[in-house]
């Protein structure tokens, strides 16, 4: 038999509370900050957050995604959506794993991906970040139960967006701390070109496949920014 818990619930409150701030000393000592929270001489975090503008995003799930971005983007502050309009592009797909041997799947895997931007409020926006996030979900595949699939599908898009949302707002919230200057695209004339190794098919009996360098000078195939068979020559 389980002996009771003797120590009344206000005490064990504070003492939860004095753990936590214990733990809380060594971090700071080292350094650590909170996101979220104030410091002096930086901006209000959470107040500048609540000032962003969430642009509409079409489907369903893009509209699950621009919901959960504005409740992460309140923070529980006043929204006042009026200095900066966030622009936020998703993508997402599907995938079938645990194949039996019946060519049925076992295991439908669903990915997102979400290039968002945000701008300034103004007849001329000024970009002032943007930046690129990705998540993975799934769920069980149920044949023959068409309700509970398509039930399960739109659970885990939903779950997906929410992952997403997330992720954009820490990194709004990361920028409005450090205020980095985004990337610009350089000019620098025609790109280089590699040759694709793998199993890219050739155009022609006399061309060999290629792909072309990103902004980074890396291979597009290398960081999975292209299929197998985009930029050949």
């Amino acid at each position: 038999m389980r002996t009771p818990c003797l120590v009344p619930r206000a005490v064990r409150a504070v003492l939860s509370a004095m753990l936590a701030g214990a733990l809380l000393v060594p971090l700071a000592g080292c350094g650590f900050k909170p996101l979220y929270g104030t410091q002096d001489g930086q901006a209000d975090i959470a107040a500048e957050m609540a000032q962003v503008y969430v642009a509409n995003i079409g489907d369903r799930t893009g509209q699950q995604l621009r919901l959960a971005l504005q409740a992460e983007l309140e923070q529980g502050a006043a929204e006042d959506p009026h200095k900066y309009t966030l622009v936020v592009r998703p993508s997402f797909g599907g995938e079938a794993v645990d194949i039996h041997a019946d060519n049925t799947s076992g295991r439908i895997r669903i990915t997102g991906h979400a290039h968002w931007q945000l701008y300034t409020v103004a007849m001329t926006p000024k970009l002032l970040a943007q930046g690129d996030t990705s998540a993975l979900d799934g769920y069980t595949a149920t044949y023959e139960q068409y309700f509970a699939q398509t039930l399960n599908t739109e659970t885990a898009n939903g779950r997906l967006a929410h992952t997403l949302a997330h992720q954009v707002a820490q990194q709004v919230a990361i920028w409005f701390r450090t205020r980095a200057t985004p990337p610009e695209t350089r000019d620098r004339g025609p790109r280089a070109m590699y040759p694709a190794g793998g199993s890219a098919i050739t155009q022609s009996e006399k061309q060999g496949p290629m792909e072309q360098e990103g902004e980074d000078a890396i291979p597009d195939m290398a960081t999975g920014r292209s299929t197998p068979d985009a930029g050949q020559l």
